[in-house]
């Protein structure tokens, strides 16, 4: 389905970015993965596969984003599928007492990558006349939450930005979209949340393949949505 397709993967040395990795080997597409340092990709991923690209960028500045992306492009040839995977999570505080450090964190990692993502890959789609993006939200952004409010507002403004964006490229051959998780089975979520049901969780396998069906030719009409991939959580 994917075989020779161009698919850049933000975040990647995470726990979803690896399942959205390994879904898109599988499936013959060639994968630029991007996360903050070299030490985490080669910690994520080390025995690496020849065909893709490793590479470290800061996505909250836009210089850097645009630079790895030029590397990528220079390197496969072009950019079909953008996995906008890398973001954030931070809870504790009221709205009042929101530390000026603690918002621009979460709106930096959570909704400026993205923008700065866009910059420096909706051009190029353009040109080629095709493209699918593949935002992360949250099932969170929907409603407010007592000691999340930064959080709910950061993934609001990726729901938002995800239609803004469909609406500018929709005519243009470039589907884009985003999913809103529940509690993700990741290890460190394990590890915070000892005491809750595992079981109701959604596993990254399974976002990544929702993923991957906003990103086949299957999902052509879609446009502009939030799909909520939350299991029983």
């Amino acid at each position: 389905m994917f075989e020779d397709k161009k698919v850049l993967v933000t975040g990647g040395a995470g726990a979803l970015g690896r399942s959205v990795v390994a879904y898109y080997e599988e499936r013959g597409a060639r994968i630029a993965i991007l996360d903050y340092s070299d030490e985490l990709l080669v910690a994520a991923f080390p025995e690496k596969n020849s065909g893709n690209l490793y590479l470290s960028c800061d996505l909250t500045d836009r210089s850097s984003a645009k630079g790895v992306v030029q590397k990528v492009i220079e390197q496969f040839g072009g950019i079909d599928i953008l996995c906008n995977i890398a973001g954030g999570f931070l809870m504790g505080e009221d709205v009042h007492e929101t530390k000026d450090e603690n918002w621009d964190f979460l709106f930096n990692l959570n909704a400026r990558s993205i923008m700065n993502m866009a910059s420096a890959v909706v051009p190029h789609m353009q040109e080629g006349g095709r493209g699918k993006i593949v935002n992360i939200a949250a099932r969170a952004a929907s409603a407010g939450a007592a000691k999340m409010g930064i959080y709910t507002a950061s993934k609001a403004a990726v729901m938002r930005l995800t239609e803004s964006m469909a609406l500018e490229l929709r005519e243009q051959n470039i589907n884009v979209n985003c999913i809103l998780p529940g509690t993700i089975d990741t290890e460190r979520n394990r590890q915070d949340m000892p005491g809750a049901d595992h079981s109701n969780w959604v596993p990254t396998e399974q976002l990544a393949k929702v993923i991957g069906f906003l990103t086949s030719e299957d999902a052509i009409a879609v446009h502009g949505a939030g799909i909520p991939v939350d299991g029983l959580s």
